[in-house]
């Protein structure tokens, strides 16, 4: 349901029930729609940190630098000299 912007404010309370009934309200300004009235969805649960311990694992030499690695990138064309 597409209802202008005057509709929309004088009848907020109705185009409100029929949203959370389902309906699709679409405000609209000058003829183009402007706004979707929703139902409010209440905030979701918080999430908790944790929940995969033992089940990730980082090798010892995560960190370590490979300068094999290193050169490859260094005359590689992903970093090309600039003119």
């Amino acid at each position: 349901m597409k209802v202008n912007m005057h509709e929309a404010k004088s009848q907020l309370s109705r185009l409100a029930a029929l949203a959370w009934q389902g309906e699709q309200v679409v405000i609209c300004k000058a003829g183009k729609p402007w706004l979707r009235l929703m139902p409010y969805e209440g905030p979701t649960e918080a999430r908790r940190l944790g929940g995969l311990e033992g089940q990730i694992w980082m090798s010892e030499d995560f960190d370590k630098e490979d300068e094999g690695l290193i050169e490859a990138i260094g005359v590689s064309n992903i970093f090309p000299d600039s003119d």
